[in-house]
């Protein structure tokens, strides 16, 4: 009934839409924009000095058009697959039974953590999402942005810097920037509709398997405003099917108990694993009106609503965590979240004397309610309710800017100097959850707190606020005909830590015509969040004496935390060096090669579970609270070193009545832990071993994500046609466990070749038609062996690029006007 309903609402939604987008459509005309994807585009991220290109950047930047990413295939629109499918740097796996990382899936450059990346909209910070994730492999402990917060229908561009700017953007540009460009069309639009589905052979259960189905519709609108002024915006709508990829249950003894109940079960399918079903509607704008010849207004936002319900361990029937009376057969939980994500910016740019000036105020927000169905808490018994509310979390991030540039003479060359300075409110804030979802109810035997994840304690509920100045200057200048050298220095002050210095020196010397040297170095930080310095979990239940126990993720300003040796979260620092070559042959071939090495100290860290024997002990002795088992808390554990390469090349040339664009991009990078901070005394007095910083983490950090990802891209147009086949090489991943007692299984994921292909017919001038496969020869990840598999339920691991989904089939229709 209750998918039905949201089914039904849905369909509604598409035929509304379907029914005002005629009305656009009646006024036809011709105004699509094909942009040949090259490395001499102008840019506007990562150099302040106007008319620079991506081909004579002193850093390496990525440039990807709208119609770059529509023709990734990614799977129902996600923008963030799109990149990972576009940019060998750059990581978004699509992990399955990881708590938040079901509803909020983080994105990785350079093989870096999901929050040292900076992401902008239409040059502004774009805020993180509130969701903590503490229970999913990649970007454990972080909360990143939400790349599928924004539309690929409201986007005309996309650069992706691949280096460090913390000197000319501040905090969390240790890897790069990602800047999205909005569209700002004064005329016209489109109507697009998307549909596709997974269609595999999956072989751990011998069956066709056809799910995932997706199907999205959107629409934007172009119009012109007074003088050069015009408006931009659009609606989409999105629906994804659940994928299952679980193989069949063996039931074995470490599982669950070999009762005759649980042993019906062998054979069946008890699990999911794949992607969560999900729900989105976005709306998007992008404007600007002229208030004098030397002045315009600017404005733009975005909107994302999205439900999601993602899957938990089965619970066998015969099992402590199990009411046979509610559920004979046992049951699956499912999470369920309610994610509303919101950016609104508005300001005035224009000239004053000699001076460019861009004044601007940027509000953005992201609330997270997170729930549980088919579920129960197995103290309360038959009493227990099935569906819970866990938590609400909630990041607000507010920021005023004023930047401002100025044209001088100096040394008889045309300088660029830009100075400007920015004021940021962050807000972060959890409530807890219903009473039921985290109750110890009276059966001494059964686990407390609602099932596949207890709802947050009143002791939980975080709030915290702070406020970040900063100031920046930044000078660029071609020295001479050959030579461009820009210098940035920023100082931010936090309220809750202090202040801190960036800086950076990059250049660029074509040594002979087309070809040229650049380079970069800098030092780059990022503050920790304010979740990671506030948030706060509990679980509690019975032990086996019958008496109260409670696990806990401890804030580090808690007293337990600080008794047993946290500290207060230092900000991680970077020194980031790359240096590269440049090419251009003619009109038809250009490249860029760039090597790197990032140095981060002090990295934040979810330490990992202390449960050593004399923690309980050293808890009651010294705070006098009972009870306490475990804890963890973050702390500034690793310090790290990231050294890669990077190649990007193009080639295009007409061919037999268009044109062919013949791209190749690869990627390598290696982390290696350089240092480790040692086990506090204090927590070495309760018998914990080096706890802080385990070996599942340093696999996290080290090889969990593709040391190496290439891809080929072969791409041909005429008038009538646009033909696209992309081959890609998914680097091999490793898998670390840590069972306890000295048993951690590892096993490598072999690298996987994945085929791309897409066509589209140009039916008329604002009528296309287009057919395409993601992965079309249904490759899949290496078996993962029996100490890992789980019983058989889980057969491949998340943690591969190539997904566990295989062949995913679509079709798209385009209309423009």
């Amino acid at each position: 009934m209750y998918r039905s309903a949201r089914r039904m609402r849905h369909d509604r939604l598409y035929l509304a839409l379907a029914a005002s987008l005629s009305v656009f459509a009646a006024q036809a005309q011709d105004a699509d924009d094909h942009q040949a994807k090259t490395l001499d585009q102008v840019v506007v991220t990562g150099v302040r000095a106007s008319g620079r290109t991506a081909l004579e950047s002193p850093a390496p930047i990525d440039v990807l058009t709208q119609q770059d990413l529509r023709a990734a295939g990614a799977v129902n629109g996600e923008l963030g697959q799109a990149l990972a499918t576009l940019l060998p740097s750059f990581n978004f796996p699509r992990q399955s039974n990881s708590g938040g990382s079901d509803h909020v899936r983080a994105a990785q450059l350079r093989g870096l953590s999901p929050d040292q990346v900076l992401v902008l909209v239409n040059g502004k910070r774009f805020h993180t999402s509130a969701l903590v994730n503490t229970d999913t492999k990649i970007g454990r402990g972080t909360t990143p942005v939400d790349f599928n917060a924004i539309p690929i229908s409201a986007i005309k561009r996309v650069e992706v810097l691949r280096d460090g700017a913390g000197a000319q953007y501040g905090s969390d540009a240790i890897a790069g920037v990602v800047n999205i460009i909005l569209n700002d069309a004064t005329e016209g639009g489109e109507v697009v509709a998307n549909y596709g589905a997974n269609h595999t052979h999956f072989s751990p259960t011998d069956r066709n398997i056809t799910d995932g189905q997706s199907s999205s519709a959107s629409a934007r609108f172009g119009t012109h405003l007074a003088g050069s002024g015009f408006f931009d915006g659009g609606l989409e709508a999105s629906h994804h099917n659940a994928t299952n990829r679980a193989g069949f249950d063996t039931v074995p003894d470490f599982i669950a108990d070999p009762t005759p109940a649980n042993l019906a079960l062998q054979g069946k399918r008890n699990y999911i694993a794949g992607d969560p079903q999900s729900e989105s509607y976005n709306g998007w704008f992008n404007a600007e009106l002229p208030l004098s010849a030397s002045a315009n207004l600017y404005g733009f936002g975005t909107y994302t609503q999205r439900h999601t319900i993602g899957d938990n361990y089965f619970r066998y029937p015969d099992s402590s965590a199990n009411v046979p009376s509610i559920y004979p057969n046992g049951y699956l939980p499912q999470s369920v979240g309610h994610n509303r994500d919101a950016q609104v910016a508005g300001g005035v740019r224009g000239n004053w004397g000699d001076w460019s000036y861009d004044g601007s105020l940027n509000w953005g927000s992201n609330a997270f309610d997170y729930d549980l169905r088919d579920s129960l808490n197995a103290s309360l018994g038959p009493a227990s309710p099935t569906s819970f509310h866990i938590a609400d979390y909630r990041f607000d991030q507010t920021s005023a800017n004023l930047d401002t540039t100025h044209e001088l003479a100096l040394g008889g060359r045309t300088a660029t100097l830009a100075l400007g300075g920015e004021f940021r409110h962050e807000s972060f804030q959890t409530r807890p959850g219903d009473p039921a979802s985290y109750a110890v109810g009276l059966l001494v035997d059964a686990p407390a707190g609602a099932q596949a994840g207890g709802g947050l304690q009143p002791q939980d509920a975080a709030h915290l606020t702070r406020q970040v100045k900063a100031l920046y200057a930044e000078l660029s200048s071609d020295v001479t005909e050959h030579l461009f050298l820009d210098a940035a220095t920023r100082y931010e002050h936090y309220s809750d830590f202090g202040g801190n210095w960036s800086g950076k020196l990059s250049g660029r010397w074509e040594f002979t015509p087309g070809f040229a040297l650049r380079g970069a170095a800098s030092t780059n930080f990022r503050a920790p969040s304010l979740s990671q310095i506030g948030f706060e979990s509990t679980t509690s239940g019975y032990g086996a004496d019958g008496k109260l126990v409670t696990g806990r993720i401890l804030s580090v300003n808690n007293p337990l935390a600080r008794g047993l040796g946290a500290t207060s979260l230092k900000p991680e620092k970077s020194r980031n060096f790359s240096l590269g070559v440049t090419g251009q042959i003619g009109s038809a071939f250009d490249f860029s090669l760039d090597v790197y090495q990032i140095h981060i100290d002090n990295r934040v860290t979810l330490s990992e579970t202390i449960d050593s024997a004399g923690l309980e002990d050293y808890i009651l002795q010294h705070f006098g609270v009972p009870g306490v088992q475990s804890v963890a808390f973050f702390t500034n554990a690793v310090d790290t070193r990231t050294r890669g390469a990077e190649l990007v090349g193009n080639y295009h040339v007409p061919l037999a009545g268009g044109q062919l664009l013949l791209t190749a991009a690869y990627s390598h990078n290696n982390t290696d832990i350089l240092r480790v901070r040692a086990t506090p005394e204090q927590l070495a007095a309760t018998g914990a071993g080096n706890v802080l910083f385990g070996d599942e983490e340093r696999n996290t950090l080290t090889d969990a994500a593709p040391r190496q990802r290439g891809s080929f891209t072969a791409k041909w147009d005429n008038s009538r046609w646009s033909l696209l086949s992309r081959v890609t090489r998914q680097g091999a991943t490793v898998r670390v466990f840590d069972f306890g007692d000295g048993y951690e299984p590892v096993q490598r994921y072999a690298a996987r070749w994945q085929l791309d292909a897409e066509a589209e017919y140009h039916a008329t001038r604002q009528l296309s038609l287009a057919l395409g496969g993601y992965n079309i020869t249904n490759q899949y990840p290496t078996r993962s062996n029996s100490d890992i598999n789980y019983g058989g339920n889980f057969p491949y691991d998340v943690i591969s690029p190539i997904g566990t989904n295989g062949a995913y089939w679509y079709g798209r229709v385009r209309y423009t006007f």
